[in-house]
């Protein structure tokens, strides 16, 4: 886990999702963590183990996710010598690595069936076999599941067990997505630009200029905290008048004018190349106007502005991104007076 990462945040849901959390971090309970990626699963996790009674024991950590099917119930209970192929030595799981302590379970919506009947054993009786083994191993184990999927609905698909579920569910903690925390945006991107611009050296964090804290502030985050983070911390590396405020966001850092097009698969005909055509820019979320002329000319404004961004300020490949001949930019630069601010 990442140690250097706090729980950070004034809004009402948020403060109450972690009031939740600890509240039941004293009950030696199983709790179950649900919420979208990049919300923060994981620091729940680690602030249920250190205000818990478990506090001195062991945090261990397991990706249900991360490892093949064929290898998770080896890293959950452990296995015998010569129990599989390439079991060379006995080792012990996940499981007797956590007793006396906390065992956090990310991504479980992902367990296996036959993970999921000895997992759900374990919970039940505190007991484990190794693969390979008949002898059961007790254990003390608190268990903590993390998940960004609607375990109930997996239960009427038959992809999870509902008899594991109702061990599982005593507490479940539901985290707000970045977009329900309002204020906490604003919060964050402070923190985590401060925390840049020490890293970079800066004398002094100049904070956001006007149109980077709109930016920020409707942005929709499909990232959450994690996004944020990244957005944030780009924005303050990449700015290079350290004595003014940060005016410049990019929220993918694969845009470029340069981008590669997705490889046509083969058999594509027609229609494909058709529905991979670019598609024009979308006009203005404000439709309301009173002056049409000076509306269209504030709005190619912000559009030359941002793709000469983009292009780093030149000319040439801001031509290109914008299908234009390189003569028809330069009129438009000279009428909106951003030549000065180019490159040839």
């Amino acid at each position: 886990m990442d140690r250097e990462a706090h729980f950070i945040g004034q809004s009402g849901p948020f403060l109450d999702a972690v009031e939740r959390a600890s509240r039941a971090a004293a009950l030696n309970r199983p709790v179950l963590v649900i919420g979208e990626r990049g919300t923060g699963k994981e620091l729940v996790a680690e602030r249920l183990h250190r205000l818990s009674p478990r506090w001195a024991g062991p945090l261990i950590t397991m990706n249900c996710a991360a490892l093949p099917e064929a290898l998770i119930e080896a890293e959950l209970f452990g296995h015998e010598t010569g129990a599989f192929t390439g079991a060379t030595k006995a080792r012990a799981g996940r499981f007797e690595e956590a007793d006396g302590g906390t065992l956090f379970l990310d991504e479980l919506a992902t367990l296996s069936q036959g993970a999921q009947e000895r997992l759900l054993r374990a919970v039940e009786y505190g007991e484990v076999n190794r693969i390979g083994s008949s002898r059961a191993i007790r254990v003390d184990v608190r268990i903590v599941a993390a998940t960004n999927e609607h375990l109930p609905a997996l239960v009427d698909k038959g992809r999870f067990r509902a008899d594991l579920l109702d061990r599982l569910c005593f507490e479940v903690i539901t985290l707000p997505p970045l977009r329900a925390r309002e204020g906490d945006v604003a919060v964050l991107a402070d923190h985590f630009a401060r925390r840049m611009a020490a890293e970079l050296g800066w004398p002094r964090w100049t904070g956001f200029g006007r149109h980077a804290t709109e930016q920020l502030e409707t942005y929709d985050w499909p990232g959450n905290v994690r996004e944020l983070r990244n957005v944030v911390e780009r924005a303050v590396y990449r700015w290079d008048e350290t004595d003014k405020p940060v005016d410049e966001i990019q929220f993918d850092p694969f845009s470029s004018p340069w981008r590669m097009a997705p490889l046509k698969q083969a058999g594509e005909g027609a229609d494909a190349s058709a529905s991979e055509a670019p598609q024009p820019t979308p006009p203005p979320a404000n439709v309301e106007c009173d002056d049409l002329r000076a509306a269209c000319h504030s709005y190619e404004r912000q559009l030359l502005e941002a793709a000469l961004a983009r292009c780093r300020f030149n000319q040439r490949a801001t031509a290109v991104a914008l299908k234009l001949t390189y003569d028809q930019l330069r009129h438009a630069l000279r009428r909106h007076d951003l030549l000065e601010k180019t490159a040839n």
